[in-house]
């Protein structure tokens, strides 16, 4: 067995797959990528089935080392990966000698990097899913992050499988790594379709009315689409706190908790937006004011504590079709990704 060997944890390193689904009934969370699109290209880049697990890696990476010469990717966060000291390239399949070191240092830019091995790794699944939820206990590796010393185990090819052309020229290179060549087809498809403006500071996301929209009076929704919010250090997996002038709440009888998603925009007592993420609780309370398009949900995933955001609102037939380019777009990725890994 192929097993990951933790040196140095990093900040907060999760194994996730796309999440686990079908219990929310009985409160438990769906958990998943923060980060679907680079958790989905990672496993793409290394011909995984885009629910594979792989490891998110939260504002400063671990030091880790493989048992076996493994094909790995390293997708979203560029938190400058080396290999042995030589700069390990993001965005490309990458066949890595055995026992080589693998260092990610502090994110430079975005928030959460994502490390995806061929086959995936192979911690026990629970509920239908290897998703880590710390605040369970359960899933991934013990129900908590990665610590120093930890030995993950990640599936081994199995017997009778072709060599992929990468593995024989690491074998007859004598180098501690070989990257695959970038991929043509994959030029602009590393960040989902968005609209952000590179000269601003401030990420745009664009977000569907709730169905509390109108029950917030006139300055409320003015205010909302406005004006800036500063994500808070408050802001977790669970859900991102922001801060700005407090939102006028509307006059409402007592609410029944109702069912939340990845995205939803919550208005608690104090006026200030909570957006919620990916450890999301199953059902909330507060007056739900609007939804985060799914299209910008990478995005707001990749911004951390202090950056700000404001909120631009779109129908909903808009905000399926922008999915549906994103998907096609995956789509292209996955098939480049299978082009270049087919054994030759």
């Amino acid at each position: 067995m192929n097993l990951m060997h933790i040196d140095r944890a990093g900040m907060y390193c999760t194994l996730q797959d796309l999440g686990r689904y079908g219990f929310q009934q009985y409160g438990v969370p769906v958990n998943g990528p923060m980060d679907e699109w680079a958790h989905r290209a990672g496993n793409a880049l290394v011909g995984n089935p885009e629910d594979a697990a792989v490891l998110e890696c939260t504002l400063t990476g671990p030091a880790l080392h493989f048992s076996q010469d493994t094909l790995i990717a390293l997708t979203g966060a560029d938190m400058r990966a080396t290999v042995d000291g030589r700069a390990l390239p993001r965005h490309r399949a990458v066949m890595v000698r055995r026992q080589a070191k693998i260092e990610l240092q502090g994110a430079v830019s975005g928030t959460r990097a994502y490390l995806a091995v061929r086959g995936g790794f192979a911690t026990d699944s629970v509920m239908g899913s290897r998703s880590t939820y710390v605040r369970g206990h359960f899933g991934g590796m013990q129900g908590r992050a990665l610590q120093r010393g930890d030995r993950v185990p990640a599936f081994s090819r199995e017997r009778g499988m072709p060599p992929l052309a990468l593995e024989r020229m690491l074998v007859s290179s004598g180098l501690n790594m070989v990257a695959a060549a970038a991929l043509p087809e994959a030029a602009g498809h590393w960040v989902p379709l968005c609209e952000v403006d590179p000269a601003s500071d401030v990420l745009t996301l664009r977000c569907i009315p709730g169905p509390h929209w109108h029950a917030f009076d006139a300055a409320a929704r003015a205010a909302f689409t406005g004006q800036s919010w500063q994500i808070t250090p408050q802001s977790d997996r669970m859900g991102y706190r922001l801060d700005g002038a407090a939102l006028a709440r509307p006059d409402l009888p007592e609410m029944i908790s109702e069912a939340t998603c990845f995205g939803t925009v919550q208005v608690p007592a104090d006026g200030r937006p909570i957006v919620l993420m990916a450890d999301r609780q199953s059902a909330g309370g507060y007056p739900k004011i609007a939804y985060v398009a799914a299209a910008d949900l990478p995005l707001l995933a990749q911004a951390g504590p202090g950056a700000a955001v404001r909120f631009a609102t779109l129908t909903q037939a808009r905000a399926e079709k922008l999915w549906l380019q994103c998907e096609d777009r995956m789509q292209a990725l996955c098939e480049a990704a299978q082009r270049a890994l087919a054994p030759n």
